[in-house]
């Protein structure tokens, strides 16, 4: 059976991570999300790039995360999230997932 890729899991655990706080009125949810894809995606950034690499990706999710917030101020929540997003979607793609 063919794993979703890599990029796919982060870019949705940052987006559905926001939804999720941002339509059920509950922070805490929306970080089980987050928490539960990052760790998915982290798994297996580890398996196909080395613990470097998911070293170096989980910080670029969590530094994602955490830049979408001041970001949000300037651009809006969804465009800063779905920003967000992309990119880290883009580096899991190039480091983990271009040539699984």
């Amino acid at each position: 059976m063919a794993r979703v890729p890599s990029a796919v899991v982060a870019a949705t655990g940052l987006v559905g991570g926001y939804g999720v706080a941002r339509w059920t009125r509950k922070r805490e949810l929306g970080g089980a999300v987050l928490a539960v894809a990052g760790a998915a995606a982290a798994q297996q950034w580890r398996e196909r790039a080395g613990g470097k690499a998911a070293g170096a990706l989980t910080v670029a999710y969590v530094a994602a995360f955490a830049g979408s917030h001041p970001l949000a101020k300037k651009v809006g929540a969804w465009p800063a999230v779905f920003g967000v997003a992309g990119v880290v979607a883009a580096a899991a793609w190039a480091v983990a997932d271009r040539g699984a």
